[in-house]
């Protein structure tokens, strides 16, 4: 195996030992295969090693979704039913859902479904939802979904093939007027 030192040249003394976590990370499955050892470079008068200057590049972690809040996550095969939902920020149905909720987000997955009553601020639907929703902000029904029942809506976006049937109307004034009743007591 080729080493560092002689790719590029000289190498200054006591700069990577072999053991060190640089070196094993290298050969190891997944490590950075056919890259060249990264060694410690001098610049400016200032030693960097590891991932500094003349190191090779690692890659990137993959990004962390800040979504900010709670999450509950409805697996596929799972039946919640006869629930109150609230405090959560985030759900995602891939199974079945019967419950009343109060949350920011709602994403039902194509074979989730949810029936009841939903006072939220975004609804993804690419499932079925059956029941009353109130999204405050918006609403989207992709090209597999089906929402049917009461709907209320700040705006709204269906794809082609999406359904909505049952008593639909734009704006959410009982939800806006339940808002500025709870800022107020806060």
């Amino acid at each position: 195996m080729l080493r560092s030192e002689t790719l590029f040249g000289k190498r200054e003394p006591n700069s990577t030992s072999p053991n060190s976590p640089l070196n094993a990370t290298a050969n190891q499955p997944g490590g950075l295969s056919g890259a060249p050892k990264a060694s410690s470079t001098t610049v400016g008068g200032m030693s960097a090693g590891g991932g500094g200057v003349g190191a090779a590049p690692q890659p990137a972690p993959a990004p962390v979704a800040n979504e900010g809040g709670s999450k509950l996550i409805v697996g596929p095969n799972i039946k919640l039913k006869g629930v109150e939902i609230t405090d959560c920020d985030t759900l995602v149905v891939e199974g079945r859902v019967e419950a009343t909720m109060d949350s920011r987000v709602i994403q039902i997955a194509e074979r989730g479904a949810f029936s009841g009553s939903a006072d939220i601020d975004v609804a993804e639907i690419r499932g079925e939802f059956d029941g009353t929703l109130t999204a405050r902000q918006k609403l989207v029904i992709y090209s597999t979904g089906k929402v049917t029942g009461t709907v209320r809506y700040g705006k709204i976006v269906i794809e082609e093939g999406g359904q909505l049937a049952g008593d639909v109307q734009v704006g959410t004034e009982g939800a806006n007027r339940n808002l500025s009743v709870a800022k107020a007591a806060v």
